[in-house]
């Protein structure tokens, strides 16, 4: 009788094992899915502009339409990426920002060409992304 509540014992611990590790598994391959969209979604546009801020700070407030602005101007060429760093910390490490808003600028393969700090200027912006070959699509 003991031997077969071992075994049973034993088959239970490998049974959660092995489901434990298909989770994993799972959970790895849609992390890979997800990292491949957003890579896919920033390898259309020619630079990524991610602004590292807060939905409450001023100076950050005063970047929404200048973000906007940019996007819709640069369609296509350029994507915009908004990470409210007091919401989800991650981003502000993984750039390591010291204040906000930061803006960090990004070429078609991930490398950062640009970093500043506090407001930027829309047409400060445009100069820079100008100098780097893109132009304003009008409607």
């Amino acid at each position: 009788m003991k031997k077969i509540i071992y075994l049973l014992l034993a088959f239970t611990v490998l049974l959660q094992l092995f489901s434990c590790g298909k989770k994993t598994e799972q959970k790895q391959v849609n992390e890979i899915k997800e990292s491949k969209s957003k890579v896919e979604q920033t390898v259309e546009a020619k630079i990524t502009f991610i602004e590292l801020g807060s939905v409450n700070c001023i100076p950050c407030k005063q970047m929404q339409p200048v973000m906007k602005s940019i996007e819709e101007k640069y369609k296509g060429q350029v994507k915009v990426i908004f990470y409210d760093v007091w919401k989800d910390k991650k981003p502000a490490e993984q750039y390591g920002i010291r204040l906000i808003p930061t803006q960090v600028f990004l070429d078609e393969n991930g490398k950062e060409i640009l970093r500043h700090e506090g407001f930027f200027p829309e047409a400060e912006i445009d100069k820079f992304l100008q100098s780097k070959g893109l132009k304003i699509i009008t409607q």
